[in-house]
């Protein structure tokens, strides 16, 4: 049985290239269901220092798979392999 992705999208306030990755992911969270978690790095230090120069960033199931922007294809893509690597252990 195939278990749901977790996405992260990391992110900061009056980001733009935050803005619009979040409205990608949230727009094909439907097409391609998958859990999804926003984190805002905003005054958090570690996450600051981990991923200030970088956002937005995006994982699935805690693996970076993209920053600065999502290509959408590229996404359905990561998650299909994501589902697909399931149960080879």
């Amino acid at each position: 049985m195939a278990s749901t992705p977790d996405v992260t999208v990391y992110h900061a306030a009056g980001c733009h290239l935050c803005e619009r990755a979040l409205a990608q992911v949230r727009a094909l969270r439907e097409e391609l269901a998958f859990e999804l978690e926003e984190v805002a790095i905003d005054g958090d230090e570690a996450l600051e220092a981990r991923y200030r120069e970088l956002i937005p960033v995006v994982e699935i199931d805690g693996k970076q798979e993209f920053v600065y922007f999502v290509d959408p294809a590229a996404l359905r893509r990561a998650l299909a392999q994501t589902r697909g690597s399931e149960g080879t252990l």
